[in-house]
């Protein structure tokens, strides 16, 4: 458990939870919006995250929803990336989730709480990114709905009490082909390293990448390097290794020396397997 007292609230409507953050802004206090819990669990205890009112969204309808409606798949910011997996309605995002910690962590973290965390792999955001997602937001001025990669720019860009309800994807990038892969230092155990999540779609493939950066990011810059069939396949990856956002990560699963190298070999498979799509 976190070293610190908090009051802790399970609103049932978005009105109710934005007044709530509302009224405890007025009181003085530091509140928080949290779906899943784990990482205010996990973090608190090390001190790096703090609240003093927790205002727990996933009693709220609109954020549970699993649908399509019309041309578009809504999935609620509540929802667990186990829940997602089950249900495989966004394959390229089961892929990319059921890759997300261990079995029993990914029954409690959602994928609502993945995007917004604060630990800078968040892999979910990546298959929202490639695919021009929508974001449903609520917060004091009512509801809203931004493009995602207008949005997410390092994380999501909420104003002070709003957040994430849910996110609508159109159902061409859910039926495109894909490619999800996650490469760990250690096999198959231990934090990730680098996660690659790739669509082809109109006849150009997109890519979107986590753990390479202190955070997910999808390179329109990288997209026009790889797309460019003039050049051959290593003279793509080389010029596209050039247009990498910075900094590159370095820490004890790897050096940035090492990132890069895992990437290029990625960047192989990805273009590999799209070869013949």
């Amino acid at each position: 458990m976190p070293h610190f007292d908090f009051d802790y609230y399970q609103p049932k409507t978005l009105q109710e939870a934005v007044e709530l953050f509302r009224l405890e802004q007025q009181k003085g206090k530091q509140p928080m919006f949290i779906s899943g819990g784990t990482e205010l669990l996990t973090l608190g205890r090390l001190n790096l995250v703090y609240t003093e009112a927790a205002i727990d969204l996933k009693n709220i309808a609109e954020t549970r929803e699993m649908a399509f409606e019309q041309d578009y798949l809504l999935l609620g910011g509540s929802l667990t990336l186990t829940a997602i997996e089950e249900a495989n309605l966004f394959p390229l995002l089961t892929a990319t989730a059921s890759e997300v910690a261990d079995h029993t962590a990914r029954g409690k973290i959602t994928v609502g709480g993945n995007i917004c965390g604060q630990i800078f792999y968040r892999e979910a955001v990546l298959p929202f990114l490639l695919s021009d997602s929508e974001v449903i937001i609520a917060g004091p001025e009512g509801m809203k709905v931004a493009e995602i990669n207008q949005i997410f720019q390092q994380t999501l860009q909420l104003k002070k009490g709003e957040f994430l309800v849910a996110l609508a994807t159109h159902k061409k990038f859910i039926e495109a082909p894909f490619v999800s892969i996650k490469r760990r230092q250690q096999w198959d155990t231990g934090y990730p390293l680098i996660t690659i999540a790739a669509l082809k779609i109109d006849g150009g493939l997109r890519v979107a990448i986590s753990g390479l950066c202190p955070f997910p990011f999808r390179s329109k810059n990288m997209e026009a390097v790889l797309n460019n069939r003039e050049w051959p396949r290593e003279e793509q990856i080389k010029r596209a290794l050039e247009v990498l956002p910075q900094p590159i990560q370095s820490d004890v699963e790897g050096s940035s020396q090492y990132r890069l190298f895992v990437l290029q070999n990625l960047l192989q498979d990805v273009l590999q397997s799209f070869e013949d799509v």
